[in-house]
């Protein structure tokens, strides 16, 4: 699809895509916006042969420069926050093909995804501090469990531009690529997660995440373990892999 707007969400096959489009506004995010995003959020999940996510924007400039500025004071509410954390909490992995630099709060939604795949040149920007804003405790939560304290602290209270050879050292960035092998490698990450049994990737995400939150238990997990152990699927991938090795 192409054109300027609201987000827009595609699906092909066991792939879907979301792709902010305001390249001319560096793909910022409207008011109107989270409500768009939480109901294509809502249409893959009556799609359950879909087993990835890609997130990305149009243009090769910016990935995200985050809410409205003109609308923060008037129209920010608890539906942007909400709108990162369903994406967050999406079953299924999340790619973020960052085409440009994050600024505010697009460099959350960048980071409310598994994997930031970025492109040499960008930049990340948080001016929260700038204008006196103490950001959003998700925001806060996901920057610190992600990239730990330190990293948080530099990028939240020095309003530092940060460039992306930086946040591939820090974390933030789980891969740095040319532009023009953007599309290339996050195909490569979509096409390895499809190779992976569907329910042993969502119950791993899950069991991370929750470690990472610090609610997970080893009872939960080890019962997660042992039903893979007895789950179909996993006899007839080790059946498959015996006889190829066999052959």
């Amino acid at each position: 699809m192409s054109g300027a707007g609201s987000p827009t969400l595609s699906i092909e096959g066991k792939v879907a895509t979301l792709t902010l489009r305001r390249p001319d506004e560096h793909n910022r995010i409207d008011a109107d916006d989270p409500q768009v995003v939480s109901q294509h959020l809502q249409e893959i999940g009556k799609h359950p042969d879909v087993a990835v996510l890609v997130l990305t924007g149009t243009g090769e400039k910016t990935f995200c420069a985050g809410y409205t500025l003109t609308q923060i004071s008037s129209r920010l509410d608890q539906r942007f926050e909400d709108m990162l954390d369903q994406i967050e909490r999406l079953p299924i992995p999340t790619i973020c093909a960052m085409n440009g630099s994050a600024y505010g709060g697009g460099t959350d939604l960048a980071m409310s995804c598994d994997f930031r795949i970025g492109v040499h040149g960008s930049r990340l920007f948080m001016p929260a501090a700038k204008f006196g804003l103490h950001y959003y405790p998700g925001g806060l939560r996901r920057f610190v469990e992600r990239i730990g304290p330190a990293a948080t602290k530099k990028i939240f209270l020095t309003a530092q531009s940060i460039d992306a050879e930086e946040l591939l050292r820090i974390g933030y960035l789980t891969e740095l690529v040319e532009r023009e092998a953007l599309d290339g490698r996050v195909r490569a990450y979509v096409e390895s997660i499809l190779l992976c049994e569907r329910d042993a990737v969502k119950s791993m995400k899950q069991h991370i995440d929750a470690l990472a939150l610090g609610t997970w238990s080893e009872a939960a997990g080890r019962a997660a373990y042992e039903a893979s152990l007895q789950s179909t699927a996993t006899a007839e991938r080790l059946t498959a892999l015996n006889r190829a090795r066999e052959a």
